[in-house]
């Protein structure tokens, strides 16, 4: 059986901390000696099942020698075969000799600079751009290996949670409702969505078309201001950083991601998880999931007026939506399901320890 630690050093949940917590609980769930390092009263920690044993180091910095060394005295005494990192504070922190059990595989999900990284014995990365992105900065090919993400398929919400949420967001009943989800920064390019949204029609079929963007960052207070300016402030809504940021997807009749630069695009497969269509940038880890106009629809990155042209045609076209949600599902299931996912890391973990490297 292999024993695996997963550390972390996130405190707050985004699409890596999300990912993170449903790869160990999977891992868990198949029996396996699987352990979770995370930093204390993370909301990490809180997404792991109570029974996968859990540590806790602070992880302040990547300068933080003190979480180094109980970083170093923890592998020690758990004896994993396989340690992965998960980004780049617990992937600096973590340190192992090359040659030496276990075996540290970093994981990354975006295109990061790749100083932080290269100590490690393995890389694992979620989409064809960022291995060729590490391949390109002079990482060992043969030890580089691409696995993308899971996203189970959701139950839906009932219709009265959901009409309870629409009433929370001050939403009429029979608006058509558009939904971005992500951290609130510039390569989340919500500032294009917010230009696209102000040129597409305040109602369509008559009914009044709304906006919702839900996350937090550095942005958050310039994004407002700018939909401010832009004078459809009464048609956005900013419910802020959500654990059940899922919901709000399940409101739209369109999900939209607006991305400059995205890895695999969980909000993608989420969207694809409640049955709903997307409308999504050309972002190269995005256009590596969505085949355009069979299961999502592409438009070019850094362009509001093609995302425009694109949310009004899809709004107004019912059955084409439809359409994409249906085929969006199919390909969650068959390419991102928990079980592919799952065994291709288990693979991984099998080929890695029996490889030449060691």
């Amino acid at each position: 059986m292999i024993a695996s630690l997963h550390i972390i050093g996130g405190k707050r949940l985004g699409g890596a901390e999300l990912f993170y917590a449903r790869l160990v609980n999977a891992l868990h769930q198949r029996g396996l000696a699987t352990q979770a390092m995370t930093v204390p009263d993370s909301l990490t920690a809180a997404e792991l099942e109570p029974t996968v044993p859990q540590l806790h180091v602070p992880m302040r910095g990547v300068w933080d020698v003190w979480s180094r060394w109980q970083i170093s005295k923890a592998i020690r005494q758990c004896r994993p075969d396989i340690v992965q990192t998960y980004m780049g504070r617990a992937t600096r922190l973590t340190r192992w000799p090359l040659g030496q059990q276990p075996v540290h595989v970093a994981r990354l999900g975006g295109y990061y600079a790749p100083h932080g990284y290269r100590h490690a014995h393995a890389w694992v990365v979620n989409s064809p751009g960022i291995h060729d992105h590490l391949i390109q900065h002079g990482f060992p090919p043969e030890r580089v290996f691409y696995i993308s993400n899971f996203v189970a398929p959701c139950m839906p919400t009932t219709p009265d949670a959901l009409r309870s949420l629409r009433q929370e967001l001050a939403i009429p009943d029979e608006a058509l409702i558009i939904v971005a989800v992500g951290r609130l920064h510039p390569v989340k390019g919500f500032d294009d969505l917010l230009n696209a949204f102000a040129t597409i029609p305040t109602w369509i079929h008559d009914r009044p078309v709304y906006l919702i963007i839900v996350g937090d960052g550095p942005l958050a207070v310039p994004l407002r201001r700018h939909a401010e300016q832009l004078g459809i402030s009464d048609r956005v809504r900013w419910p802020g950083w959500r654990d059940d940021a899922g919901r709000f997807q399940e409101l739209a009749d369109l999900c939209v991601c607006s991305s400059r630069q995205e890895g695999v695009g969980n909000v993608i497969l989420e969207a694809w998880a409640r049955c709903r269509p997307v409308l999504s940038t050309r972002a190269q880890g995005l256009q590596e999931v969505i085949a355009d106009r069979e299961n999502g629809w592409l438009t070019p990155v850094g362009e509001p007026a093609a995302l425009a042209q694109a949310m009004e045609q899809l709004l107004r076209d019912e059955p084409l939506r439809h359409e994409l949600a249906v085929q969006g599902r199919r390909t969650l299931l068959a390419r991102h399901s928990e079980e592919t996912i799952v065994n291709a890391y288990l693979d991984l973990y099998q080929q890695l320890l029996t490889g030449s490297f060691r």
